[in-house]
């Protein structure tokens, strides 16, 4: 009986450590960069005609009517181009 408490002991002693580095991985990781994912993903869908955004090119342009999967935008006043919503960076403040 006593052997079976002592290697029960062993195992968990062993693996304390490795639980211990997976839940600093996922806190210090894995959980900031799903927050970010979501915050960007909720930009996204928020998007509205008029809004100024960069490209992950570095594109300004403005937002002339946002779709399923892509945004038409505005380069100029007389061009027009559609993007593919992944790849907005990010929304510019007024």
């Amino acid at each position: 009986m006593e052997g079976q408490a002592a290697g029960a002991g062993s195992i968990l002693g062993s693996l304390l450590p490795l639980i211990i580095i997976f839940a600093i991985f996922y806190f210090l990781i894995i959980r900031p960069q799903q927050q970010q994912a979501k915050k960007h993903k909720e930009m996204i869908n928020s998007l509205q005609k008029g809004d100024k955004v960069v490209t992950n090119g570095g594109l300004i342009v403005e937002v002339v009517k946002p779709e399923e999967d892509f945004i038409k935008a505005k380069l100029n006043d007389e061009v027009i181009v559609k993007i593919d919503k992944n790849f907005i960076a990010k929304k510019l403040e007024s």
